[in-house]
């Protein structure tokens, strides 16, 4: 019986933070990433593959700024924008990767889905919203826009008179077209799916889904898809090769295999910042405590050579 992979690509996977973010950059990351991909497919892995999206719906945003600025253009809320970024991202994997199975000589169906994922909307992150979004504004600006809008913000460190939309970041609780996801993934198809976190819902008090503004973390949410869909395994693909302990610090040490009580002791005694490891530490964690057999933290280009990587499972080996 095949295994099943999910396998979270990370913001560097599509767009490296020195360039411009045309489409042939991101084209051409993305085919560099999906190569790295090959060798589970090639193992006999069942594959599906989240994203982020955070540059692109960005951008997007920017966009309905300056729509609206300049053409009158209504605003789309932030609930259609993450749609447009998992439509538009999940194209250009799925072409990307059909031209990559294509040189290796391999016929796979892929499918692209446009995922919503459920949150509660009394998630005590609605009271506290912390994700920086979009573009970056001028004090004024951003009073005009919390006035009219209703929006919150924050300032930002490093810009002089910067400030930037922050929305809520809930925990994500189920994934709406799961089922569907499993099934083909386990049928053979390559299934790209809840990319940037999925598009927050939840379930009002009649039953019906209502769009939640707010952006997921992509990595709980890749982690509760892959326990939801019984993967086996659940890699995250980030810019370093290892996770490491003491980090930037003279005695600084990657580690390459963890079990679930030492990354739990590790994590609680702050070895992972906050913003950049920790949340892929418990997106794993996560994946572990229920029921999955191994999380991977490595970086994309070292996906397929094991030496590199850290490993994360229930118990040493």
């Amino acid at each position: 019986m095949c295994k099943l992979a999910v396998v979270a690509l990370g913001g560097n996977a599509l767009l490296r933070g020195d360039q411009a973010g045309t489409i042939d950059e991101q084209e051409q990351n993305t085919t560099d990433t999906l190569e790295n991909l090959i060798f589970l497919l090639k193992e006999g892995y069942n594959l599906v593959i989240t994203h982020g999206n955070g540059p692109q719906v960005g951008n997007i945003l920017m966009r309905n700024d300056a729509g609206e600025q300049n053409y009158g253009i209504p605003q789309m809320p932030l609930d259609i924008c993450v749609a447009d970024s998992q439509g538009g991202i999940g194209y250009m994997i799925e072409r990307m990767m059909l031209n990559v199975l294509k040189k290796h000589n391999i016929s796979k169906e892929i499918v692209t889905l446009v995922t919503m994922v459920e949150v509660d909307i009394n998630d005590t992150a609605f009271r506290n919203p912390t994700k920086r979004v979009g573009r970056t504004y001028s004090k004024k600006q951003a009073d005009m826009l919390a006035r009219d809008k209703g929006w919150e913000f924050r300032e930002e460190v490093k810009v002089k008179d910067g400030w930037r939309r922050v929305v809520p970041s809930p925990q994500p609780i189920s994934i709406l077209n799961e089922k569907l996801v499993e099934f083909n993934a386990k049928g053979g198809s390559i299934v790209i799916a809840s990319g940037g976190g999925g598009i927050p819902v939840y379930y009002d008090e009649h039953g019906n889904v209502r769009p939640a503004e707010a952006v997921i973390d992509k990595d709980l949410a890749g982690s509760l898809l892959a326990a939801r869909i019984g993967a086996d395994e659940f890699y995250i693909l980030t810019d370093v090769p290892y996770v490491y302990i003491n980090y930037n610090k003279p005695d600084q040490r990657a580690i390459e295999f963890l079990d679930l009580a030492d990354t739990n002791k590790y994590l609680d005694a702050g070895m992972f910042a906050e913003g950049s490891m920790a949340p892929k530490i418990r997106a794993c964690l996560q994946f572990i405590e229920n029921g999955g057999e191994k999380s991977v933290i490595t970086e994309a280009f070292k996906l397929a050579d094991k030496k590199y990587g850290t490993k994360i499972t229930p118990e040493y080996d």
